[in-house]
């Protein structure tokens, strides 16, 4: 597929955690990832706001387990609360994603060099990310590499296919929709043979409004050019 890559992510824990679980200030894991916390993994690898990027598919690797924690949750009014957290543990995915070019964004049409994108987000890959990865919450850490989709053994391989319920596919932002208001897509995902294909954003039809928002607009006011930013430092750099 074009402006393509392929890479595997992996890490001790993972929490994608369902909405429903939230409001006693649980939290419970759904059993895969969502294409949300994929689409954010590969926007930490390498991320602007030319590009959309498009997660394709994503493979279980290993088997779904689940660990309990207690833990402290943050408190800024003080308080001693302990929730129960339920984590995916040992978790490992291969993932294949594509960008295209963000045309709500007509303000940055000069940045569309699809050759140079697609090099630098190769590269970024093969360095580990150009920010730190995660799967689902700051605290399950993860790493990525490049791989090939659909090498190696697979624990789901011949399982054909499992119904995983209806779950969150990701959220619209106004950048990427056109539409002043962000909003939540929910979806019914099937595992077939461990490999969960994901419809594309605009392909879900399940969509709840959120909250009114308007995107962020980028020009010379708040847009440097490498010109500009090395200036900036050398200003710096003399005080």
């Amino acid at each position: 597929m074009r402006n393509a890559i392929e890479f595997e992510v992996f890490g001790s824990y993972a929490l994608f955690t369902d909405p429903l679980t939230k409001i006693g200030g649980e939290k419970l894991s759904y059993q895969v990832p969502t294409y949300q916390a994929l689409k954010g993994v590969v926007e930490s690898i390498y991320w602007k706001p030319t590009l959309v990027m498009i997660v394709d598919e994503v493979r279980i690797m290993n088997p779904i387990r689940m660990e309990s924690k207690g833990v402290r949750p943050i408190e800024y009014g003080g308080g001693n609360t302990l929730a129960n957290y339920t984590y995916l543990r040992d978790v490992r995915y291969q993932v294949r994603a594509h960008f295209e070019f963000n045309m709500n964004r007509p303000e940055l049409e000069y940045d569309r060099n699809e050759h140079k994108h697609h090099n630098i987000l190769k590269r970024s890959l093969r360095a580990g990310g150009r920010r730190d990865i995660f799967l689902g919450t700051r605290e399950c850490q993860a790493y990525v590499e490049p791989c090939v989709f659909g090498e190696g053994d697979g624990f789901y391989d011949k399982y054909e296919e499992i119904h995983l319920g209806t779950m969150v596919h990701g959220i619209n932002y106004p950048d990427e929709t056109g539409r002043n208001q962000m909003e939540v897509r929910l979806w019914n995902p099937v595992m077939k043979n461990g490999v969960i294909r994901f419809p594309r954003p605009e392909q879900c039809t399940q969509i709840r409004p959120i909250s009114s928002m308007k995107p962020k607009h980028f020009d010379s006011t708040n847009l440097l050019s490498v010109d500009d930013l090395f200036a900036e430092l050398e200003e710096v750099d003399k005080r």
